[in-house]
């Protein structure tokens, strides 16, 4: 009659530094199996704990980087959006270069950017090479590209956008019902 079920992973790692005469025994089990459970929800709170310490996995600590670092916090916000940025704002530190901006851009993206300075002009350009339409989070980034930049510089920004030529002969019709046309040139 050994019909109890461990539930608990470190109560069952537990019960297996025991002799073996307790792998039958019902009380043992039940035991290690409670004292498991504390100890999987002590390392489950040290874990989320930890993840906290770095913005790429911060969730419920991403407040104090934002406080930390002077931004606005804004709950409301997708925590993509609000690791994104933070992260360009400690990536923001320093002399202003192009490798500066490729890097906040990069961070707030995910995909590749191109800079292109025009010396000039006094101008730069910001080209997104693997985000298809506008990225969601423009406005942010805009915001964090004036803080850094000189300002006697003036930055445009190119987007890609999913073209006739294309797509034709690639997408099938169901296909192309499936993508928003904000991606594609001249899309709302």
């Amino acid at each position: 009659m050994n019909d109890f079920a461990m539930k608990s992973k470190r109560g069952k790692e537990m019960l297996s530094f025991l002799p073996g005469y307790y792998e039958t025994s019902r009380v043992m089990k039940a035991d290690m199996d409670a004292k498991g459970a504390e100890l999987d929800s002590l390392y489950a709170a040290m874990d989320e704990t930890l993840d906290q310490f770095f913005v790429k996995t911060a969730t419920w600590g991403l407040g104090r980087w934002e406080a930390e670092l002077g931004i606005p916090p804004e709950p409301g916000k997708p925590v993509e959006q609000r690791r994104a940025l933070v992260e360009s704002r400690l990536r923001g530190a320093g002399n202003f270069t192009g490798r500066l901006v490729k890097n906040v851009a990069e961070s707030y993206d995910g995909g590749t950017v191109n800079v292109t300075f025009a010396p000039a002009e006094y101008s730069f350009t910001i080209r997104f090479v693997d985000t298809i339409g506008i990225p969601p989070n423009l406005e942010d980034l805009k915001a964090v590209i004036e803080e850094i930049k000189p300002a006697h510089m003036a930055v445009e920004y190119e987007f890609s956008y999913l073209l006739i030529r294309d797509i034709e002969g690639i997408k099938t019709l169901n296909q192309l019902e499936k993508i928003p046309l904000s991606k594609f040139a001249g899309g709302v």
